[in-house]
């Protein structure tokens, strides 16, 4: 696994003193919410809003699985990426996020703010723990607030899920640390539905301020330098926060199944597959995602899908980033749930390449 691994071909890390003022600290969010709530959308729509103001962003990512698939779903810019897969950033990949920062103290020219996108199975408190305990980040970095996208038409069973003593449930936990709350797919809900909704977030976490919104769309200025995270406050809920010795498990009934090879697709095969597969087992399928190479197209596809819904779209809909000039087409599907079988998964996959004879 290759941490800090920038997908700008030119990196400026000239060396300057890492120690730097409060005052000129970079500001840092974290994005978190679970899987399938919209992060990588609310990302792309914050490039967008970003870059007209002119302020330059780094984007840390971090996907649970073999198998990376949020680089090719971001737009593609000017910004720097910071790729860590295969690990929760929370647990086996949080060295990488340490050594991240490292190399980007060292810049001659910092970001003006990091976003640090989480994996859907994230608990966000370790990582905002990160900015209390490393004497080199507190230096150089703080955290400007934690901000939690909810999926407002399948979020109310996973908060409602009981785990298995001394496993948490991920979801609540990232509600209960936001500072603010991005209620997103509310156009997907009825009013009703989503008072009931916003009734249990506020069960949770009565102080975060909640923002709602249809594909992840908010105003920048709302959620980024908003200096929203309160140190004190945290402390008051979760006196162990700054424990590091703390420990916390992961639901170990959910795993993932990275795909990834080359080859055509045909759309119609795979379309009817995905969406069996998905009528079949979307309840236990909290996830899917994938970068496909279809068969007669120059445009790079895009599959997305959270339980039972679906969608396909490519870059000629403006939807992700298109094939670079020279760059391999391989196939890259992730799905994450319960009860998944890898070989099974694989085989009905293969069956939808085009054959070469």
């Amino acid at each position: 696994m290759e941490f800090g691994k920038c997908t700008k071909q030119e990196c400026d890390t000239t060396t300057t003193d890492t120690t730097t003022k409060p005052h000129q600290r970079t500001s840092c969010t974290i994005l978190t919410g679970f899987l399938g709530a919209g992060k990588t959308t609310l990302v792309n729509h914050i490039l967008q809003q970003t870059q007209s103001k002119n302020l330059k962003i780094a984007i840390i990512e971090n996907e649970f699985g073999e198998v990376g698939i949020d680089d090719a779903l971001v737009l593609q810019t000017e910004e720097e990426v910071f790729e860590m897969n295969n690990g929760c950033i929370c647990c086996t990949v949080r060295g990488d996020l340490l050594r991240i920062f490292q190399r980007l103290s060292k810049r001659a020219v910092p970001f003006d703010h990091i976003l640090i996108e989480t994996t859907g199975l994230a608990d966000p408190a370790p990582v905002a723990q990160t900015f209390f305990v490393d004497e080199e980040v507190k230096a150089n970095y703080e955290l400007d607030g934690i901000v939690t996208v909810v999926d407002c038409k399948h979020v109310l069973p996973h908060l409602e899920e009981v785990k298995p003593a001394g496993v948490e449930n991920e979801s609540v936990e990232q509600v209960a640390f936001a500072d603010k709350i991005i209620l997103n797919k509310i156009d997907l809900v009825s009013e009703d539905e989503k008072a009931a909704v916003i009734a249990k977030l506020q069960s949770i976490n009565k102080f975060a301020d909640i923002i709602e919104a249809e594909q992840s769309e908010v105003d920048v200025s709302r959620i980024l330098g908003v200096k929203a995270f309160d140190l004190a406050r945290v402390l008051q809920v979760e006196e162990d926060f700054l424990d590091t010795e703390g420990e916390h498990m992961h639901d170990d009934s959910v795993t993932s199944v990275g795909i990834e090879f080359d080859g055509e697709l045909d759309l119609a095969l795979l379309n009817a597959w995905l969406s069996k597969m998905l009528r079949e087992n979307g309840v236990d399928l909290f996830r899917s995602k994938g970068v496909l190479n279809v068969a007669g197209s120059d445009a790079r596809y895009i599959f997305q899908g959270v339980h039972m819904l679906m969608g396909i779209s490519s870059s000629a809909d403006g939807i992700g980033r298109g094939w670079g000039e020279g760059e391999a087409r391989r196939n890259r599907l992730v799905f994450i749930g319960r009860n998944l079988v890898r070989e099974e998964i694989m085989a009905n996959f293969k069956a939808c390449v085009v054959s070469t004879k």
